[in-house]
């Protein structure tokens, strides 16, 4: 444990201290605030809901429960099972670039939804796959430069949401489109 332990702290202070610029300190900031993407947001609901009709609202909903249950999952059962302190609270010279934070940080809760919706999204629209795991990429290795999560942590909530995202997508098959009747999904 101590030897994967050394690499993680090794990565970290790779992407935190080695890398750290002016630009990135000003984009990855903006890139991991929840605020920057409402307006993401409200033109992906608009989207699906007027493009697609009910199944759009349907997906719309699926994406909802899916995000409440990886947030809720991931923040108040795994982190708090795992226990892992922040690096932000445990090492002494880290490049902090927000708040730290209260939580606990393994997994990552803004890696676990990123990847819940970019799995989702991916299934959906496979031609943009790409964009939605890109983006989903960049806002979880913004977590490890401004100093809140060990890549470790990121890895970790990658590969959970991914898994509920999935989960998420075979519930929106087999039970949500079964429970409305409707048979196609939006393409």
């Amino acid at each position: 444990m101590d030897f994967l332990y050394s690499i993680d702290l090794s990565i970290f202070y790779f992407i935190n201290k080695t890398l750290a610029n002016p630009v990135f300190d000003k984009v990855l900031v903006l890139l991991r605030t929840q605020e920057c993407w409402f307006i993401a947001y409200a033109i992906l609901i608009y989207f699906l809901a007027t493009k697609f009709k009910t199944p759009g609202r349907l997906l719309i909903l699926t994406i909802a429960l899916a995000i409440i249950f990886s947030d809720q999952f991931n923040s108040h059962f795994l982190k708090e099972l795992v226990g892992r302190i922040r690096p932000c609270h445990s090492l002494p010279d880290v490049h902090l670039l927000v708040p730290c934070g209260g939580g606990k940080s393994f997994p990552s809760s803004h890696a676990v939804n990123n990847f819940t919706l970019a799995a989702i999204l991916a299934y959906f629209f496979p031609q943009y796959k790409y964009h939605f795991y890109t983006l989903a990429t960049l806002i979880v290795f913004s977590q490890v430069y401004v100093g809140v999560h060990y890549p470790s942590d990121v890895l970790a909530g990658a590969l959970l949401g991914f898994a509920i995202g999935n989960l998420f997508v075979l519930i929106h098959k087999k039970l949500i489109l079964k429970m409305f009747k409707i048979t196609d999904k939006p393409k």
